[in-house]
């Protein structure tokens, strides 16, 4: 059964110093980046846009949480043609009531679409023919089995010449294939020698973007980005690894380590006969996935906790050192496999996919009035970690009043974000504020969730105080392209405060 809620892809083209012809707003009493004022005739209303669309998507970047100005400066940089993905104004306020998964939903649609059109036998996999491909390509022989060709008037490079069984062929290379990615890095409009270099300095494996007449035409007709997002994952030669444990009497019985070495979570010491022995959970193990959600981002603590809160049974998605490489390389999330891929366990139980959370995190707006002893509350900070917290409330003081928290993370100072600053600055800056102050903030469990998902956090997230204070909603209309301009800078901080820092160890293990 097809989603009610279909976000629609909008291709605008404008000519030399014309308007898109629409304006973008945020309001006070509503969600998301609207689409406002669109003019008759406009580049915005040929290409579908109307009164009330939320732009989920600009250029293929996911937007509905940043900030008003870095989407309306996404927009203005596109200097002759953007392409928004949209929901109109319903189907937008549905979405939120039922907490849909916005940022997955354009990926869903996109899927369906594709599942609904005949498929290709590409080594013996059978892909759409509307749909992209990632291949792995691993070289024998100091060689990769193909060359490449430009065709006049065309975009991009070729694929000819297969070698019969060669190392392109079988990673699901076909003749006439268009190149458009190698290991995550656009070279649709690179010359034939610098991809011939990107090619040989990749080494003895590289990972191609490819399309074909049949994808481009569909993407062409149906007015979409052709993204790596959207590609089948099907030819690429490692899969993550989707494992249900059910905890026994001893626990599940393997250690959770994050060492400083880059590799991330990493499963050790798995117990003979134990419930993760049962299920094929391997030593060495990188752990990416805690029930359908995505934990590379997250520090060893979180993690821990996430599996603890599982109760009795938990899924854990896993990949071996072999497929990490593969993955970083194609900068491609192995949590994409949730879509397609069947729980690997005894009882064969359903999970949930790979999703965001469905809790609704957000950040909070916190407004104080100094009191006779202060704001009330201790700012403290911990070595290696970007952002100070809270340390301290003090009860009944002027802090807690206006809602802040212990273990609070801090993001913004009177509307300057602090994740950069040092402790001493953050602090000045506070002691700057007299006897007004504005904190932004979130608890750790957000912070860690919004760090995972790559989502700049902003006040605009917040839910209003309800002192009145809001600003007028932004409002921007797109035009010309204008010159990029240079943020301030923070101001000098006037005085200094400082604090000891707590100290992490090097290595962190914990026992499940």
């Amino acid at each position: 059964m097809t989603s009610p809620l279909q976000p629609r892809e909008c291709k605008l083209n404008r000519k030399e110093k014309e308007s898109y012809g629409f304006c973008l707003r945020i309001e006070k009493y509503k969600t998301g980046h609207l689409i406002r004022n669109v003019e008759k005739g406009s580049p915005a209303e040929k290409a579908g846009l109307k009164d009330g669309d939320r732009i989920l998507r600009v250029d293929g970047i996911f937007v509905d949480k940043k900030d008003h100005e870095k989407v309306a400066d996404l927009v203005k940089k596109s200097v002759d043609s953007v392409v928004f993905l949209v929901l109109d104004d319903k189907a937008y306020e549905n979405a939120q009531k039922k907490k849909v998964c916005l940022e997955e939903l354009g990926q869903q649609l996109a899927i369906q679409q594709q599942a609904e059109h005949p498929s290709i036998v590409t080594n013996g996999e059978p892909v759409p023919v509307t749909q992209p491909r990632l291949c792995y390509l691993v070289k024998e022989r100091n060689s990769y089995g193909f060359s490449l060709k430009t065709t006049a008037g065309q975009k991009g490079l070729f694929i000819i010449d297969l070698s019969p069984q060669g190392p392109a062929a079988i990673a699901g290379v076909q003749p006439n294939d268009r190149l458009i990615e190698i290991n995550g890095e656009n070279v649709e409009n690179d010359t034939h020698e610098e991809v011939v270099e990107k090619v040989r300095r990749s080494g003895n494996r590289v990972v191609f973007l490819l399309s074909n007449k049949e994808t481009d035409e569909y993407y062409t007709r149906q007015n979409m980005q052709l993204r790596r997002e959207m590609a089948s994952l099907k030819l690429l030669p490692h899969k993550p690894r989707r494992l249900q444990l059910a905890k026994g009497k001893n626990g599940y019985g393997f250690y959770l380590r994050m060492e400083q070495n880059g590799k991330g979570h990493l499963i050790k010491d798995i117990d003979s006969g134990s419930p993760a022995a049962e299920v094929g959970l391997k030593d060495n193990d990188i752990l990416v996935a805690v029930n359908g959600e995505p934990v590379e981002a997250l520090d060893h603590e979180t993690v821990v906790e996430k599996i603890r809160k599982s109760g009795e049974k938990t899924t854990l998605l896993v990949v071996d050192e072999e497929s990490d490489t593969m993955y970083k390389m194609a900068k491609i999330s192995p949590c994409l496999y949730y879509h397609t891929t069947p729980v690997q366990s005894p009882h064969q139980a359903e999970v949930p996919t790979c999703h965001m959370e469905e809790e609704n995190h957000k950040p909070r707006l916190c407004n104080l009035i100094k009191g006779l002893s202060g704001f009330g509350f201790r700012l403290n900070a911990v070595k290696d970690l970007s952002v100070p917290f809270i340390k301290e409330v003090q009860k009944d003081g002027p802090a807690e009043t206006a809602g802040l928290q212990v273990d609070d993370i801090l993001i913004e100072v009177n509307g300057v974000n602090m994740e950069n600053e040092d402790y001493e600055n953050v602090v000045a800056r506070i002691h700057e504020s007299g006897n007004k102050l504005k904190l932004l903030v979130c608890e750790d469990e957000a912070y860690q969730y919004f760090k995972s998902h790559n989502m700049p956090i902003t006040a605009s997230m917040a839910d209003p105080p309800n002192d009145g204070s809001n600003d007028p909603p932004p409002y921007t209309e797109i035009q010309a392209p204008e010159p990029d301009r240079p943020l301030p800078k923070p101001r000098e901080r006037a005085n200094s405060s400082s604090s000891s820092l707590s100290v992490t160890s090097e290595d962190d293990d914990t026992k499940f």
